[in-house]
This record gives C-alpha cells, sequence and structure tokens, in this order.
C-alpha cells in the first residue's frame, strides 16, 4: 500500500545504489536505452530552450499519443512556447522521436530519487507542467510544488486497486494530489473516486483518446495489401498478446469452415514476439505467412497473416472492415487496449471480458452499439462468421462505430478550455523573456 509521504521521501533518499542496481537489471534486461542512460538519474542531454517551457509527462505509448494531441494544440497556438516531453519506455521515446513536433523533445523521465528530481528540475526549470493519466511520483510531485511550478493532471484515472490503497492513507493522498491545480478526469465516475479522496480542482472532459488524429496508412502499401488479398474475407486481432494468437488461429479454424477463403491478420502488440508467435502457432497446421520489414504479402494459401511491424494499425484497420482488439483474453489477466483508434477508422470492434483499464471507453461503446464484447473463443467465432456473412449489417455495425468517436472529437476543445489559466501563466511567462530580451 501506498506510505505515508515523509516515510517515502525517506525511503528513497536512502536507496540510491539499490535503484542503480534495478536501473542496471533493466538495462541488461533491455528495458532501457543504455546511450540515455544517464536521463535517468536527472542528467540532460539536451540543452535547455530559451524563453517559455512546459514540461509533459506520460508514462508509456498509450498516454504519450494522448499527451500529443494537446503537445500539438498548445505549440500551434503559442509560437514562443517550447515542450519537454518525459516517458519512462524505450517504446514510448521512439514514438516520440518519430511524433513530436518542432519546438518539442523528448528526454526519459528521471528515477523519482530526491536528488535525481532536483537535478532534473534544477536544470530544466519548467515554467508549467502536465501529467498524464495515473503517474503519481511522490518526490517529483513535491519538487514541483517546492519550486511553485504550477502543474495540471490530464486524462486522469485512478484504477479500483489505486483508489482502495489511496483510502487507506488518505493524507498522503490529499498531500500528493494537491500538487495538481487542475485535475482533469475522464468521466464522472473517476472523478469521484478523486472527490472520495478530498481533492480539490477536479473537473469531466472527457477521454482525449477520442480528439487524437486517426492512425496513418501508407496508400502504396494499402494498395499493395488490397491487391494480394483481392475479395476474400478478412479480420483483425489486434495488439494481441501471449495466449491470443493461438485464440485467433483457434477462431480461424471454426469460421474457415464457413469461410472456406477467410484471411486472419494478427498484430502483435509487440512486434519483437514474433519469431515466438511463429513457432507457437506452426504447430497448428495452418498456412502462415508474415510481413516482416520486408513488408511480404500475403497469397492465396496464406490463413494467417503476422502483420509484426511497427507503425502500421493505421494501415490494417483502414485494410479490414472488423477487428477483436487484443489484451482482453490474454494470459496475463488482460487490461485491454484502445478501440478508438479501429472505430476512427470504420472498423467494428469486438473484444473479450478482460479490458479494465479502458473500462469506460468499452462500456460507452457497447452500449451506443459501437463495440461488442465476447466472452470465449465460441461466441468471438460465431460474431466473425455472421458478420463477416452478412455485408450489411457488418457496414451498419462499421458506420455507427465511426459515427460514435466522430461525435467526442471535441474532448480537446473542454481540456483547452479547463487549462486556460495555465496557459494564460504561460503566455505571462513569454512576455516576461520577451521583455527581458528587448
Amino acid at each position: 500500500m501506498p506510505l505515508p509521504i515523509t516515510l517515502y521521501r525517506f525511503l528513497t533518499s536512502q536507496s540510491g545504489w539499490a535503484l542503480q542496481l534495478v536501473l542496471a537489471a533493466r538495462r541488461m534486461q533491455g528495458k532501457e536505452e543504455p546511450s540515455r542512460i544517464a536521463e535517468r538519474f536527472g542528467i540532460a542531454n539536451h540543452p535547455r530552450p530559451q524563453g517559455p517551457l512546459l514540461w509533459v509527462h506520460a508514462a508509456s505509448v498509450g498516454e504519450a499519443q494522448s499527451a500529443l494531441i494537446v503537445i500539438n494544440r498548445l505549440l500551434a497556438e503559442n509560437p514562443a512556447l517550447h515542450i519537454l516531453m518525459t516517458t519512462g519506455t524505450r517504446t514510448s521515446a521512439r514514438l516520440m522521436s518519430e511524433k513530436l513536433p518542432a519546438r518539442a523533445f523528448h528526454q526519459f523521465v528521471p528515477v523519482d530519487h530526491p536528488i535525481w528530481v532536483r537535478r532534473f528540475l534544477d536544470y530544466w526549470r519548467p515554467d508549467a507542467a502536465l501529467w498524464m493519466e495515473s503517474e503519481i511520483w511522490p518526490n517529483m510531485i513535491m519538487g514541483l510544488k517546492a519550486c511553485s511550478i504550477p502543474a495540471a493532471l490530464l486524462n486522469a484515472r485512478l484504477s479500483e486497486n489505486t483508489f482502495r490503497l489511496w483510502q487507506k492513507v488518505p493524507r498522503t493522498a490529499r498531500i500528493l494530489l494537491d500538487g495538481f491545480q487542475t485535475i482533469l478526469c475522464q468521466n464522472a465516475h473517476e472523478a469521484a473516486r478523486f472527490a472520495a479522496l478530498g481533492v480539490q480542482g477536479i473537473s469531466v472532459t472527457g477521454n482525449l483518446k477520442y480528439s487524437a488524429a486517426p492512425l496513418n496508412a501508407v496508400a502504396e502499401d494499402l494498395n499493395a495489401l488490397k491487391n494480394a488479398i483481392g475479395k476474400r474475407p478478412v479480420w483483425i486481432f489486434a495488439s494481441t498478446h501471449a495466449g491470443e494468437e493461438e485464440l485467433a488461429a483457434a477462431v480461424h479454424r471454426e469460421a474457415e469452415v464457413v469461410l472456406p477463403q477467410l484471411l486472419t491478420i494478427i498484430i502483435p502488440r509487440h512486434p519483437k514476439r514474433g519469431d515466438t508467435i511463429l513457432k507457437t502457432l506452426g504447430r497448428t497446421g495452418l498456412h502462415l505467412d508474415r510481413r516482416g520489414e520486408g513488408k511480404n504479402l500475403p497469397d492465396a494459401q496464406t490463413q494467417i497473416y503476422l502483420a509484426d511491424t511497427m507503425g502500421e494499425l493505421g494501415l490494417f484497420y483502414t485494410l479490414a472492415p472488423l477487428a477483436c482488439i487484443g489484451r482482453s483474453f490474454s494470459d496475463d489477466g488482460g487490461g485491454g487496449h484502445n478501440p478508438i483508434e479501429a472505430a476512427q477508422l470504420g472498423c467494428y470492434v469486438l473484444h473479450g471480458p478482460n479490458v479494465q483499464f479502458q473500462r469506460q471507453i468499452y462500456a460507452e461503446m457497447n452500449e451506443a452499439q459501437a463495440a461488442q464484447m465476447v466472452e470465449d473463443k465460441a461466441v468471438l467465432a460465431d460474431r466473425v462468421i455472421s458478420l463477416l456473412r452478412d455485408a450489411a449489417h457488418l457496414q451498419t455495425c462499421r458506420a455507427r462505430a465511426q459515427d460514435f468517436v466522430q461525435a467526442k472529437v471535441d474532448v480537446i476543445e473542454i481540456v483547452m478550455q479547463k487549462l486556460n489559466p495555465l496557459i494564460t501563466h504561460l503566455r505571462s511567462s513569454t512576455a516576461e523573456a520577451e521583455r527581458k530580451s528587448a
């Protein structure tokens, strides 16, 4: 359970050597970027730009993608502003290197040790901070408060387990969360949890993921796939985790009895699992083809097409009319991945029962009949068959999914309105910097 804040700060201040061992172990496991490990100790490898600087922090890929929506908007409206973006994973760092616009740059977030936090804040001196979703690092939050740096928590959420734990130490929860002048929640349910902890400055804005730009599909690659597949019925199992590739293969076996030309496309969440997946599915007797870095295409004999590439999810959501979203059946207990990206591109969504990390989104989509939960393999196979056999009904489902997400794209406008006091502060910093340089 969470520790009282004073005890936490004392323990972390005494455990620098232990944290270094953890980082060393993570580095050996390939979870840290060796050439940038110093950033995890608060040592910058980028010069601080002149003028106002906004710090945006997101834990990993999903949160970082939501942050990009706000980053792009803020930079477009504030030409003197620069943005420091921090994340904690190698995958998110690669994503940011590709997606961050001009005047924004990436650093790895320091581990939450008092000395490393102080080094980070002393160097960067951000004028304001935006944190995404549920990242709560006590030393860093207390450091922001000590430096009088205004901060906001965006797309805020608390898991059921986290909420129960914070209820046991409400004073610690209030001390930490009061470090945010503004807490913008994904929905009323999350807002009620924050309010129950005695936190102030809470608003409900909706989920920023609804305002994300649709994923890209390279026209040349899309045309090549369409020509290779022809008129075959096709469905995808997207963002799969361990256990779900075998499920996709089992569904294919059952469905191809009725749909003999069926093509099943499996898109693993982590492409580096490609070799393992090939070995596992090789035992099924199904004809497999792998896309790989060469972007190999399926042929008429392909039953399972393994799309183990990075950054092509938009391509397959554009191509296929139907997708089951992964980590909703996985061996790790699930949690669910983002279904909005599929719906934006007119892909109807199926999912398993374990979507606790995206519960509200799936609940809203299911209620609007923009997605459907399936309990197990038998039901999933039945839904794949019935939808692919009824083109008119499937088209209705696809349109319903797309209409649902398009009706929520204005979340960013609500967020920007709620952030207005912080933006005003940034603009004041800009004006002050311009006066000093004049």
